[in-house]
């Protein structure tokens, strides 16, 4: 056997174990991420608390929003609990729509 041919049987040997190795890392990356991916039944519930919890955030948010500014220009303009009403009201369907645009189904 000359060198290059010892050479070839060596870079084949090692292109073996480097195969094997990388099957066995492939394997056990799998094992792990079925051990970590939570069942389909978590994920679900996971996603509808998550959109709710988005979906009431936004609505309250609003209506603080519509609340707090009416308030303060009603004190402002001396117009006390005309704008504060109006703006609450404001708030409130800015709040429903939130919900409507944060719920519907993705087109």
């Amino acid at each position: 056997m000359n060198e290059d041919d010892k050479r070839d049987a060596e870079m084949d040997a090692l292109n073996a174990r480097l195969e094997k190795l990388n099957a066995a890392l492939r394997q056990r990356e799998e094992e792990q991420l079925a051990k970590e991916a939570p069942p389909p039944e978590r994920r679900g519930l996971s996603r509808a608390l998550s959109v709710g919890l988005n979906a009431f955030s936004e609505f309250v948010g609003a209506v603080l929003v519509g609340g707090l500014v009416g308030w303060k220009v009603d004190e402002w303009l001396g117009t006390k609990p005309w704008l504060m009403i109006v703006l609450l009201g404001l708030g409130i369907a800015a709040g429903f729509w939130n919900i409507y645009r944060v719920a519907k189904p993705q087109a």
